[in-house]
């Protein structure tokens, strides 16, 4: 007792001086610490992190230096040859020490001489050391490593098998005529589904998903009992599978059986609804969307099922994590860093807008304020937020109004869709609120003509926001198979506004494609016009008058710095991480 009160006594010390937590939460998760039942009193670290929002990887940082416990070099790279390494290894431990070690997320990383090195995202575990006693080496010695690094490393040495698609290896599915007459046939579909497996295929499909890393699921019915289905992979579909011989109707029954707030039976009506599922570990959110759709057989209710993969473990909680370039990152932090005033992302759908938006609050979020999301859906889970459920009783309008009276600080607004958001925004925003949200527009400039169009005065513009800005996401180039171009293509590069200067000097790369990629690609990469209300732009928006120039406001601001999104993707292409047709398929010609 006496040794856990030093440590307690020593992380607690060791984190207030490195400014990892301040007093007043030491003193907050000591309180609760004290409060609970012996038998279920937790870890001070597990308060720290689960009530309080704190870093948890700051904190394991803290625990290593009080316990002498090496750490993980940063610029470690995962490459072929560790992940091979580290299989060997694996070979050697009996399986049901490796399952024990996985499952408590440690991994045999490397010998040295005599001794293992066993990587691990908490190697304070007493456990970690009783399996350490177990494997046949001399020595063994736990080093930590972030949580993300130890999951990636086991993700790819697990090479877990997809249990629902092996059981459908080597079944053949009956070919079904279509019917001449086409009315549902409920019990006909209920037939269908029991012997055909499709609980097996649907099942598999939410679990490959995840591991293949798609954002979003597709299933598109066809002609002639035929289904098609496509997985999005860094904001391209691509199909992964033809259902050949089944009813598209059934398949859509299995997905709608599935999923919570959904009604089987309801085919000509948009439904929206959602499937959680414990897929390696952790549990997974899908958001289901439901439409009908006319197909060539006309009398068919055919309907489009479109899945989004909620995984919370790729949350950006850091803000250096989003990429954003010097100036733009500058400012973003300074706009955040206000204690009131909005800040507003926009951008078209699947443009990053609430990853971004969700990294910025976290950022800034405090137990010391009341923060509150208005969201519609709500996408991700965000530790020591307050997220209001809406519902029939409790529109997007009743927590808008509603908000103003629950005491916030900071507030994120899923989306300023009319002029009564815009305005309780605005309201948030000049009584001392700092608030988030985004708009649906092309670029920054235009946002501040999207608000006035909606009714809200300039001068109101002018005081209120902090900054708008418009991002969007680029394919990045693999690094494993990327090529440069011997001959790149000099009239492109000057459309995109590249000088013959910037065209000779810098090296321009193309896709190839290999297993680490999909066509050349791998992950995205996200370019920004970072429109900041300095004097100068709110002088310009204040005096505008009956019309907002917007091309004033650009002009404005690149002569102070901003990069517009396509001189943004321009230095996406000469750091190498994106093509030129990336930044010519997703940004408008700069006019000025």
């Amino acid at each position: 007792m006496a040794l856990q009160l030093n440590i307690r006594q020593l992380l607690g010390k060791n984190l207030v001086e490195n400014g990892i937590i301040n007093y007043e939460q030491l003193v907050q998760a000591l309180e609760i610490q004290e409060c609970e039942p012996e038998q279920q009193k937790r870890k001070l670290p597990e308060i720290l992190t689960d009530d309080l929002g704190v870093d948890r990887h700051a904190i394991r940082q803290a625990l290593c230096e009080i316990y002498a416990i090496r750490q993980l070099e940063a610029d470690l790279e995962i490459t072929d040859e560790l992940i091979d390494e580290i299989k060997r290894l694996c070979e050697f431990i009996p399986a049901e020490i490796k399952e024990q070690l996985i499952a408590r997320k440690a991994l045999p990383f490397r010998m040295k001489g005599q001794k293992l090195e066993i990587l691990a995202e908490d190697p304070t575990d007493p456990h970690l050391t009783e399996l350490g006693s177990g494997i046949p080496v001399k020595q063994f010695e736990l080093i930590y490593a972030n949580e993300q690094f130890v999951h990636k490393l086991i993700e790819k040495i697990s090479e877990t098998k997809n249990e629902y698609l092996n059981q459908l290896e080597g079944i053949e599915f009956e070919d079904t005529e279509p019917e001449e007459e086409h009315e549902v046939d409920e019990d006909e579909i209920d037939a269908e589904i029991n012997q055909s497996m499709l609980n097996s295929l649907v099942e598999g499909m939410l679990v490959e998903a995840v591991r293949l890393e798609a954002s979003d699921i597709h299933i598109i019915p066809g002609t002639g009992n035929k289904t098609d289905i496509y997985f999005r992979f860094d904001g391209k579909l691509q199909l992964w599978m033809t259902q050949n011989n089944i009813k598209p109707e059934a398949i859509s029954a299995v997905v709608k059986d599935k999923t919570r707030n959904v009604d089987r039976f309801i085919r000509d009506e948009s439904q929206d609804g959602f499937i959680q599922r414990f897929i390696d570990g952790s549990m997974l959110r899908y958001r289901v969307s439901i439409m009908p759709m006319v197909g060539s057989e006309f009398d068919r209710k055919f309907e489009s099922i479109v899945i989004r993969v909620l995984d919370d473990r790729k949350v950006i909680t850091d803000l250096n994590l989003l990429g954003l370039q010097d100036k733009a990152y500058e400012n973003f932090t300074k706009a955040i860093s206000k204690p009131s005033g909005i800040v507003i992302i926009t951008g078209p759908t699947g443009s990053g807008k609430s990853t971004t938006l969700v990294a910025a609050l976290y950022s800034v979020l405090d137990p010391s304020r009341n923060v509150l999301t208005v969201e519609e859906p709500v996408e991700y889970l965000i530790k020591g937020a307050r997220q209001l459920r809406l519902s029939e009783a409790m529109t997007f309008e009743h927590a808008m109004r509603g908000i103003l009276r629950h005491d916030p600080d900071i507030v994120l607004v899923g989306e300023i869709r009319d002029l009564l958001t815009a305005e309780i925004a605005i309201k948030l925003a000049n009584t001392g609120h700092l608030t988030f949200s985004t708009l649906h527009t092309n670029d920054a400039p235009s946002a501040v003509a999207r608000l006035y169009k909606m009714g809200v005065e300039p001068f109101l513009i002018s005081s209120a926001i902090n900054m708008v800005m418009a991002q969007r996401l680029l394919r990045r180039l693999c690094k494993h198979c990327k090529q440069p171009m011997t001959k790149p293509d000099v009239e492109l590069a000057k459309s995109l506004g590249f000088s013959s200067e910037e065209i000779s000097n810098n090296t321009f790369y193309k896709p190839v494609g290999c297993d680490h990629c999909h066509n050349g690609y791998k992950g995205r990469i996200a370019i920004h016009e970072a429109l900041y209300f300095d004097k100068d732009i709110k002088k310009l928006i204040y005096d505008s008058g009956n019309e907002i120039d917007e091309d004033g406001i650009r002009n404005t601001a690149i002569n102070n710095g901003m990069l517009t999104l396509r001189a943004s993707g321009r230095e996406r292409v000469k750091s190498g991480d994106t093509t030129m047709k990336e930044v010519l398929a997703n940004t408008l010609e700069d006019e000025f």
